[in-house]
């Protein structure tokens, strides 16, 4: 079993910045990623990275914007976004799977097995 308790949302101002964490407790995921459910929206994925920690894979509307960092001794995933705008309101989950080699990873909601209980990120005008 794994647990993942995300932390770090909050009000932001456009333009802003935020950083996100996700601490996993339990037997430590391979890869860990983050989705973000908007109102009146389906749940989307943004971002992903291996147990590795030297492979990741982002959304293509987020890439310029966020980085995913993994530290395998503290068992934390952060999720560092920069010049947020009002449509990257949502709610972000921090979601882990073990399948595969510390290399893998996937951007398919499917492949995650476990979720946090998520953290609300709201960017006014």
């Amino acid at each position: 079993q794994v647990q993942l308790v995300e932390s770090g949302g909050g009000l932001v101002q456009a333009g802003g910045s935020l950083r996100l964490s996700c601490a996993a407790s339990g037997r430590f995921p391979n890869f860990i990623g983050w989705f973000r459910h908007a109102p009146g929206e389906e749940r989307e994925f943004v971002a992903v990275i291996s147990r590795s920690g030297n492979n990741n894979y982002y959304v293509a509307s987020v890439k310029e914007r966020l980085t995913i960092i993994r530290d395998n001794a503290k068992n934390t995933v952060a999720l560092a976004m920069s010049s947020l705008q009002p449509e990257d309101t949502a709610v972000y989950y921090c979601a882990a799977g073990h399948q595969g080699s510390i290399y893998y990873l996937s951007p398919r909601e499917d492949e995650y097995r476990f979720w946090g209980h998520g953290t609300q990120v709201t960017v006014s005008s």
